[in-house]
């Protein structure tokens, strides 16, 4: 990471924590690394930090922004689309030191204009919540994820493991395909199932991997389990 860190015209680096589709949550030790090499090199950190109250224990979302040295040098980008379950409203925010917001807002004048003012009175409703509103959001989707992640087990798939965020990555190696995309056009028609080609998230040539979305209801994803449950005999070239 530091080689391309200093690499001349490097401005900043951009963090999705928790990340989206892996799943991953950065723990204190890696974002301090990251932090040193931000401060050694002067450079911001532009994060995405939208699924911040879905974590699971024992893990923990922790801010860029709150280490030290980091306020003044730290873009944290977020959304209420998740934790409020808003998504089509797109509301987001932006949070930093006053002189990059000064910009922020001059390019969100360009790009937006604004957000609908009902939406906005709406969704402070949700900013106002207490903590065991955020207790029982992790409760809800830490069921919904072992759920479901269960029964992939069961069915012997492989999977990642999600630290945070409503999604689980498998792997399809097993299988055959040497296109996601194929194997997701496929498992819709042959499954009923549908998953996300995950070579849409990797710079690098990934083909081996698809995205699956666990934020349904139990019976919504006992069904998907139960289309999934004959997959090798389906799907396997």
């Amino acid at each position: 990471m530091e080689n391309a860190i200093k690499q001349p015209g490097v401005k900043a680096l951009i963090l999705c924590n928790p990340s989206n589709p892996c799943g991953k949550v950065f723990n204190k030790k890696e974002l301090n690394i990251i932090a040193e090499l931000s401060i050694r090199y002067d450079i911001f950190v532009i994060t995405d930090e939208v699924y911040e109250h879905i974590v699971y224990e024992p893990n923990e979302h922790i801010y860029m922004a709150a280490l030290t040295g980091m306020r003044e040098r730290t873009i944290t980008c977020s959304s209420l689309s998740k934790t409020y379950s808003i998504t089509g409203w797109r509301l987001g925010y932006v949070i930093a030191d006053k002189k990059i917001t000064e910009r922020v807002k001059k390019v969100h004048d360009f790009l937006t204009v604004g957000a609908a003012a009902p939406l906005m009175e709406a969704a402070v409703t949700g900013l106002e919540f207490e903590d065991d509103y955020y207790l029982e959001l992790q409760e809800h989707y830490t069921h919904m994820r072992n759920l479901f992640l269960n029964g992939l087990d069961n069915i012997g798939l492989v999977t990642t493991k999600p630290q945070g965020t409503y999604y689980v990555l498998m792997d399809i190696s097993e299988f055959g395909y040497s296109d996601d995309l194929e194997f997701c056009e496929e498992l819709i028609k042959k499954v009923g199932v549908a998953a996300v080609p995950g070579s849409g998230f990797f710079k690098e040539d990934v083909r081996n991997l698809v995205r699956f979305h666990f934020a349904k209801k139990d019976e919504t994803l006992i069904a998907a389990l139960d289309r999934l449950s004959d997959i090798n005999k389906k799907m396997k070239i």
